[in-house]
């Protein structure tokens, strides 16, 4: 008994003394590794500030190293990097952290989700489309995804992946996309029309206008495709329906529908409606329609005489120029008026535009879809002047 007491005498300092030797130790590696995530994180600071992007990128990595609760700070780097358009330093950032082993699931989510929007800002439609349908799996980032991928399926022109996701979408999360879906089946439909595909095209219009009952474009091709297999009235009768859906779009068929009525032997109706539409719906494109058939079907006095009596109701540019230019053709022109016209020309061209009502893009031709943001119905089939001068 007094042979234990006596080891354990001896053996409680020696314990005490190894369990304060390791815990300095251990102190002296956290500090260590406290200090080294610090400098680290300081130094990508410095060469970030330094415009060294790349040398930044390997130091905040080590900082993620040292310390994974800076995870968040590669996001907010990499959306940095995609926002000023250095895409490739954004995938490298969001590709380190979504290779980690020890990544949680959560954040590993997140790093597709970012990397998939890297894809997207690059132009790397394949990848980015891969990104995102490894995504459709994960509930809190499903409808975003599936948002990314309609976006893709509309730039890569893949309209049949495009309805597919505009349904469900609208089945799990409530957005509606009718114009948006109708607009996809016209798209089809165009399709079908240039490889003579008749049957495949009407059954996309049909399902377009099954979709959104008001699809001006659907109606307009659909009058087309009428017009196409010779029945003539029931493309009339498509294209009548235009100007009750919505009359600002008449411009792009009052040509289609008097030329229709003209061929049915029924001139006098087709100029009576092209003066009536202009009396109640006046607009540029709608005058040179109806100018270049009264020129063409009548005579030149009455063709002019259109002319002037549009300008007296609703005087603009454009229309002074076509009457300048109506007037030359005649050879009532003479040099000062021709100066006149040339300077007038000038000035028409960049009034004689469509402009997007979300983005400002100008175009020479109507769209459909804005060539410049992608929206949807966003050109207004009136040209510039007009719409300013609203």
């Amino acid at each position: 008994m007094i042979e234990f007491e006596l080891w354990y005498l001896v053996l409680l300092p020696l314990l005490f003394a190894a369990g304060w030797w390791l815990r300095g130790v251990d102190a002296r590696q956290r500090r260590g590794e406290a200090d080294s995530g610090p400098r680290a994180y300081f130094r990508g600071l410095n060469y970030l500030l330094n415009e060294q992007p790349d040398k930044a990128i390997d130091a905040f990595i080590e900082v993620v190293k040292l310390d994974p609760e800076t995870i968040d700070l590669h996001f907010a780097l990499g959306n940095l990097f995609r926002r000023r358009g250095e895409v490739d330093r954004a995938v490298r950032i969001h590709t380190h952290l979504l290779n980690r082993a020890d990544l949680p699931a959560r954040s590993r989510a997140e790093a597709l989700a970012e990397l998939g929007q890297d894809f997207l800002k690059g132009g790397l439609l394949d990848r980015a489309e891969d990104s995102f349908t490894r995504l459709l799996d994960e509930p809190r980032h499903r409808v975003d995804a599936l948002r990314a991928l309609l976006r893709i399926y509309q730039m890569e022109r893949e309209w049949g992946k495009a309805i597919e996701v505009a349904r469900r979408l609208e089945r799990e999360a409530g957005e509606s996309s009718h114009a948006q879906v109708a607009h996809f089946h016209c798209e089809l439909a165009e399709k079908a029309l240039a490889a003579k595909d008749e049957d495949d095209a009407a059954g996309h219009l049909e399902q377009a206008l099954n979709v959104n009952r008001r699809s001006v474009r659907a109606a307009i091709l659909a009058g087309d495709l009428a017009a196409r297999r010779g029945d003539v009235e029931r493309a009339i009768g498509h294209w009548r329906g235009v100007g009750e859906m919505n009359p600002d779009y008449l411009p792009l068929v009052a040509g289609r529908l008097a030329d229709a009525l003209d061929a049915a032997g029924r001139r006098d109706e087709a100029l009576n409606f092209l003066r009536r539409s202009l009396l109640d719906h006046p607009s540029i494109d709608l005058l040179d329609v109806s100018h270049a058939r009264v020129l063409a079907w009548e005579n030149p006095a009455a063709a002019e005489a259109l002319l002037r009596d549009e300008l007296q109701r609703h005087p603009s540019l454009l229309g002074f120029e076509r009457l300048l230019g109506s007037r030359a053709a005649a050879g009532f022109g003479d040099a000062p008026v021709e100066q006149l016209r040339t300077l007038i020309q000038a000035q028409a061209r960049k009034l004689a535009r469509y402009r997007c009502s979300k983005c400002g893009f100008r175009a020479r031709e109507f769209h459909w879809q804005c060539p410049g943001c992608t929206s949807w119905d966003s050109y207004p089939p009136r040209r510039i002047e007009e719409l300013d001068a609203q």
